[in-house]
Parts: C-alpha cells; sequence; structure tokens
C-alpha cells in the first residue's frame, strides 16, 4: 500500500529535500550516527541537544567513526572532509529546528520525554517539515497525536551503528501520509539503506520477532536448559546469526530489552510476551550489559574477548 511509485508532487518534495536541511535531536550514540549518514549523503545536518559537553562528544565520535571509514577505504579523506563540514551543533531547540525540512528525534527511548519533544517540534519547525522518531518500540500514532501534523509523523527506526547497518524501519502511524511515506523511503535509499516499510502495532516488525527470542534465550539459561556461551553458540553456528541473542541483548542494554518487552506485554496483553524473572532481577541489580560492563558477559575497555560474567559460569 505505502509502495506506490512517487507521483509529481512528491517527487518535487524529494527533490526539496535532496541536499536539504535535517535536524537530529539527541546527541547520543543512534544521533550521531544518524547525522554521521545524513552528513556523508550531502545533507546539512544539524545536531540538538541540551547538553554542550554531548553536542562536542557526538562530533569527536563521528570523527573517530570516519577515520574507521578512511583507513578501510569506504571513503577519502576529502569526503569526510566535506562530511564533516556538513554539521553543525545547537542546544537551542528553536534554533536547531527553523529550517529543517525533516527532524529526525533520536532521544533516549522515553515516552513522556518524545511527546514533550514532539510537542515542541509542532511548535517551532517549519509547517511542512517531516517529524520522524528513531523509535524502537513506541507507538508512532501515540507520539503523532501530540502534534497537529500527524500526516507528517513517521517512524525512521535505524539499527546500530547506524554507518554500518543497511535497514532502516520505515513505520507508518495511523494518519501517515503516503506522501510522506514515500518521502521517506526513497530518502533512505539516497542514505544508502534498505527501507522496510510496516505499520505500527507493538514492537513494529523488528522487536516484535527480535525481543521475545532474546527473552526465550534468558529463559532457556534461567530455566537451566544451556550456559549463556552454549545457547550463544547454538544461534551463532545452527541459525547464522553474526552474535547470539544474550550477547546481542547486552549489546542493546538489557534495561532497553526489559522496556520493549513491556511494550510488548502492555500492548498485546499476551503472558508470551511476559519478561524473564532472570531479566527483571538483572535490570534492578544494574547488570545492564555493554553500557555497565557487566550483563551475561563482562566488557573491559579495550578488549573484544568475549568473557561470561562470572555469575554464568
Amino acid at each position: 500500500m505505502h509502495n506506490s511509485p512517487l507521483g509529481e508532487k512528491e517527487k518535487l518534495h524529494f527533490m526539496n529535500l535532496n541536499g536539504g536541511f535535517v535536524s537530529v535531536i539527541g546527541a547520543g550514540t543512534m544521533g550521531n550516527g544518524i547525522a554521521h549518514v545524513f552528513a556523508q549523503a550531502g545533507f546539512n545536518v544539524t545536531i540538538v541537544d541540551v547538553s554542550l559537553a554531548q553536542l562536542d562528544k557526538a562530533v569527536a565520535n563521528i570523527g573517530k567513526n570516519f577515520d574507521r571509514q578512511v583507513a578501510k577505504g569506504i571513503v577519502t579523506e576529502e569526503q569526510k572532509t566535506t562530511a564533516l563540514a556538513n554539521i553543525t551543533t545547537e542546544s537551542n531547540i528553536i534554533e536547531g529546528v527553523k529550517d529543517a525540512e525533516l527532524i529526525i528525534e533520536a532521544a533516549t527511548e522515553n515516552i513522556d520525554l518524545k511527546l514533550k519533544i514532539f510537542e515542541q517540534l509542532d511548535m517551532y519547525a517549519p509547517k511542512e517539515c517531516i517529524l520522524a522518531t528513531n523509535t524502537s518500540s513506541i507507538s508512532i500514532t501515540k507520539i503523532a497525536a501530540a502534534t497537529s501534523r500527524a500526516g507528517k509523523v513517521i517512524g525512521m527506526h535505524f539499527m546500530n551503528p547506524v554507518p554500518v547497518m543497511k535497514l532502516v524501519e520505515i513505520i507508518n502511524g495511523y494518519a501517515t501520509t503516503k506522501e510522506v511515506t514515500n518521502t521517506i523511503i526513497e530518502l533512505s535509499k539516497q542514505l544508502g539503506k534498505v527501507p522496510c516499510a510496516v505499520n505500527d502495532y507493538p514492537g513494529f516488525i523488528a522487536n516484535r520477532i527480535l525481543m521475545p527470542m532474546i527473552n526465550e534465550a534468558i529463559y532457556s539459561l534461567y530455566e537451566g536448559v544451556a550456559g549463556v556461551e552454549e545457547i550463544d553458540t547454538v544461534m551463532k553456528l545452527g541459525m547464522a546469526h553474526p552474535m547470539g541473542p544474550l550477547q546481542l541483548a547486552d549489546f542493546i542494554g538489557l534495561d532497553v530489552c526489559l522496556s520493549i518487552l513491556h511494550v510488548l506485554h502492555d500492548g498485546f496483553g499476551n503472558p508470551k510476551y511476559a519478561p524473564c524473572p532472570l531479566l527483571v532481577n538483572m535490570v534492578m541489580a544494574g547488570k545492564l550489559g555493554v553500557k555497565s560492563s557487566e550483563g551475561f558477559y563482562t566488557f573491559t575497555a579495550g578488549s573484544k574477548e568475549l568473557v561470561v560474567s562470572e555469575r554464568f559460569r
């Protein structure tokens, strides 16, 4: 339904976005990754965050990620310099979005924060501006309802690390127009990404399938069916997954996994989405994975060795 060829109106709007002005709200890992790919594709990008320190850190991280790309021959030194020149930073949201043709919100996965941001974006962004969110689980329809332009609100769920991962899960809210969907699909292709359009139901597609798998892996550990390494090895070697579900959970953040499972459980009211008690306990204990240096594995700065957490040996 949403993959129809671009009409003249849509083409015109897309041409306006080409090389246009994009604002990214949030200077965390996802925000700087999204800014990176847009700047690399020739867009003028403004990263908006209330924290000046976070903005400085984001620009430094983007520079390092470009250095990696140069070292691998993905981009030239000249392309890196041009892309970095496309990026500006702003701590004032009004200034940061005043010229935007597209805004992508990549703030913390917190519904109240996102609703507040979208109210502000609706107030300060140009009337024709498309408002996208990088949420991995929060209802696009609910976010859109906080604005007076529900037809122009869409989900643009990038995968981490953004410069490397090809997928963009595009989520249509209940009111998202076909024109906006088509524009975002074409724009994603321009970034060198592969867009997949889905509809707005809890977990969309990526997390509706991934999180129950991670939860089932945690249940298998909790019930003593197998150890951490064995569970991950079965999925890596048997199912050709690049990393096992427990290692992936550590990288995503166990708190984020728990939050998404709550969204699925609340949204569908189905007990199959209820988070494993072991996951709940680990989050309460502050064992969140990579971000806390321990989850199912322990993580040491500078080391790529996969070491199972002492608790699970």
